[in-house]
């Protein structure tokens, strides 16, 4: 077996191919490179891709085993497989730390999911019992070095650190082609980007097993090892780290649809990538304020139903707002928390949050505020439909004045039958608003972010 690193060019394969005395027989080479000059005369290709979740958990669980430490083998032992990667060079390190430490999977597994701690302090180079040769780091992006010699080498060094920060399972083909990213490759390199050179970059990449890039799979066109996006972003220079994991929430945004139910399959994809960037990114977001991205994810939860989830968002972004930008920066995250509670039939608590966001932005930014007047149309909007007509009449009736000078001696009487009830439609279109609040085109928030205006509770942005 002839193992080929990724430096060496294609065109010495013959130069390396053992001879035979018979003219027959086989040659294995092994190489992570994928170039078609490696195939044809005689020659194929096969894939081997990493262990399946049984085969990975069955290696764990007999490593372990055979040196008589099979209790460390825990309940979580599958799991920790899967964060693995189920790649054989990661499990054989794990496995010979935890032996060592005496740390079982279910520690081990916390120790990794740490970010703050080093991939080679928890893969060493102590632990290669399998004889792969290189701290794990290195292994993993040997192939990089090697792009270096192709022209399109720097973009593809720039473009994988991108990606890194993304997705492991897929990152879709429109973010390649977006204004944000190929205005930050230019950035990085003297000449302007264009379209087909980010794409020569990752079909780079792909050619050194750097990614999986699938032209064919327009939602999920690259893929990429979750060790190796680990390693790539532990090597990206801090003070790089922040505009790279802008640049592709900037992409996210730039391609994210305006209307989610109808392009449910992108809306999930862009999701799950914007998930995996706020994982990685820290406070790289939240800097001076939160980023758009993550207020397009909230509303696409909000827009397509997934009440439990966009429970759970929403109140884990208030709960950041607060915290790393004040209270005073949180009210677009409260605003989409009560809007979520409307969805779900929690009509009080949701007139209750918008009631807190008024009384803070009538404090804060003054009565006349573009921000203010849309919290108080909003509000205006819930009390109508939920009947609460005097109410509803006395924020609309200030509303007017503040708005268009209106006096309050010229604005018609409230139209209210027996016992302050109105006698007229709903804004929803029956009697009792029975459609539901409506959403109203938008324009930037204070909080950076685009809010819904007029009818009550569409997702603020």
């Amino acid at each position: 077996m002839t193992p080929l690193a990724p430096q060496v060019r294609p065109v010495t394969w013959s130069e390396r191919t053992p001879t035979s005395q018979r003219g027959t027989g086989w040659a294995l080479a092994t190489t992570r490179l994928k170039d078609p000059r490696l195939t044809g005369g005689g020659r194929a290709r096969i894939d081997v891709d990493v262990y399946t979740p049984a085969e990975a958990t069955g290696y764990l669980t007999a490593r372990l085993t055979h040196d008589h430490k099979a209790h460390l083998a825990d309940h979580r032992t599958p799991a920790l497989a899967e964060a693995l990667g189920y790649l054989p060079l990661a499990l054989g390190h794990a496995a010979a730390y935890m032996l060592r430490e005496n740390a079982s999977c279910s520690t081990y597994l916390e120790r990794f999911t740490n970010r703050a701690t080093h991939l080679d302090e928890l893969l060493p180079h102590w632990a290669d019992t399998e004889r792969y040769g290189r701290q794990i780091t290195t292994t993993l992006l040997l192939a990089l070095d090697a792009t270096d010699q192709d022209p399109h080498g720097p973009l593809a060094r720039t473009t994988l650190r991108i990606s890194a920060y993304l997705d492991p399972a897929g990152q879709p083909a429109a973010l390649w082609n977006t204004t944000a990213f190929l205005t930050y490759l230019t950035q990085q390199h003297p000449a302007a980007v264009m379209g087909d050179e980010a794409g020569a970059a990752l079909r780079l990449l792909d050619r050194y097993g750097l990614i999986t890039y699938d032209s064919a799979d327009s939602l999920r066109t690259v893929r990429i090892h979750a060790l190796t996006a680990r390693a790539v972003r532990q090597t990206i220079p801090q003070e790089q780290q922040p505009a790279t994991a802008v640049t592709a929430a900037d992409a996210l945004v730039e391609i994210w649809p305006d209307t989610d139910h109808t392009q449910r399959e992108l809306a999930a994809t862009l999701r799950t990538n914007t998930d995996s960037l706020t994982t990685h990114a820290g406070e790289s977001l939240w800097t001076p304020d939160a980023h758009p991205v993550l207020y397009s994810a909230g509303a696409s939860l909000l827009n397509t139903h997934l009440h439990n989830a966009a429970s759970t968002y929403w109140e884990h972004m208030v709960a950041e707002c607060e915290l790393l930008l004040g209270n005073e920066h949180s009210h677009t995250s409260r605003s989409n928390l009560a809007n979520f509670y409307w969805q779900a039939g929690r009509t009080n608590d949701a007139i209750k949050i918008k009631e807190h966001v008024l009384t803070d932005r009538e404090r804060l930014l003054g009565n006349e505020h573009p921000d203010t007047l849309t919290s108080r149309a909003n509000l205006t909007a819930c009390y109508w439909q939920v009947g609460r007509v005097v109410s509803a009449l006395r924020l609309g009736v200030r509303i007017l004045r503040i708005r268009f000078g209106v006096p309050a001696e010229g604005l018609p009487a409230p139209c209210l039958g027996p016992g302050g009830n109105r006698t007229g439609p709903g804004p929803g279109g029956g009697v009792d608003g029975g459609h539901g609040p409506l959403r109203r085109p938008g324009r930037p928030g204070r909080d950076g972010q685009r809010e819904a205006q007029g009818q009550g509770a569409g997702p603020e942005r």
